[in-house]
């Protein structure tokens, strides 16, 4: 009976020592941070004010976001994540800066993260990324002469890349902090003819983006 006993209690620390050390399998995170955004230029133009602007671009701004990830194996991770930055959309001249209004900028991201390590380290550096879509939220904005107008929402095709680090003092519970870069095609300006001996003569063009820079930090749960 002793006997049995013990081959229980030793078969029961074996199975709770495996679940303890086997690989978590989900992991979602929570954050927030700073996002540096740019926009595109164009032909200038003399505005109501008399001052010229030749770009158009969010303002840097708070911004936060949400992922969640299921591990294939120990390092390769596929998931997605939302993000969004509480900006403005603002005008910009060689002189002169002006705000039109509040506008929210959303991504939409299918990702691919590769973890380094082992799952069990207290710290883990991670590259991502992915692609998906960027959304420009409509703009209220009011008129010289006192009129309530809005723009319209636009979602563009955009790609994400990212870096970061993964720290777990905890089982569960980590920080996760890290850099993001998301480039979202805008629009292409004319740049001229290109002719060829043998596919003949075609109109060129240069494609413009709007570039987000995310500085981030927050928590991760894993499970």
């Amino acid at each position: 009976m002793l006997r049995s006993v013990a081959v229980l209690t030793s078969f029961a620390a074996l199975m709770a020592a495996t679940a303890q050390a086997q690989d978590h399998r989900v992991e979602i995170g929570a954050v927030a941070g700073w996002t540096a955004s740019d926009g595109v230029s164009g032909p200038g133009i003399i505005a109501g004010d008399g001052n010229a602007y030749n770009s158009i671009e969010p303002k840097d701004a708070f911004s936060y976001g949400v992922d969640i990830g299921f591990f294939l194996t120990e390092h390769w991770e596929i998931g997605g994540l939302f993000d969004q930055q509480k900006s403005k959309l603002q005008i910009t001249g060689p002189s002169n800066t002006i705000e039109i209004g509040d506008m929210s900028v959303d991504n939409y991201h299918g990702i691919i993260t590769y973890n380094f390590g082992d799952s069990s380290s207290k710290a883990r550096f991670y590259v991502l990324g992915g692609a998906g879509a960027t959304h420009y939220g409509s703009v209220p904005f009011t008129t010289l002469l006192g009129q309530s107008r809005e723009t319209n929402g636009h979602t563009q095709f955009s790609t994400t890349w990212g870096a970061g680090a993964k720290l777990y003092p905890g089982h569960n519970v980590g920080l996760k902090l890290g850099v993001r870069w998301t480039p979202t095609y805008v629009k292409s300006d004319y740049a001229g003819w290109w002719c060829d001996p043998y596919w003949g003569c075609y109109v060129t063009t240069n494609a413009q983006y709007s570039n987000q820079f995310e500085f981030s930090g927050g928590l991760s749960f894993r499970f």
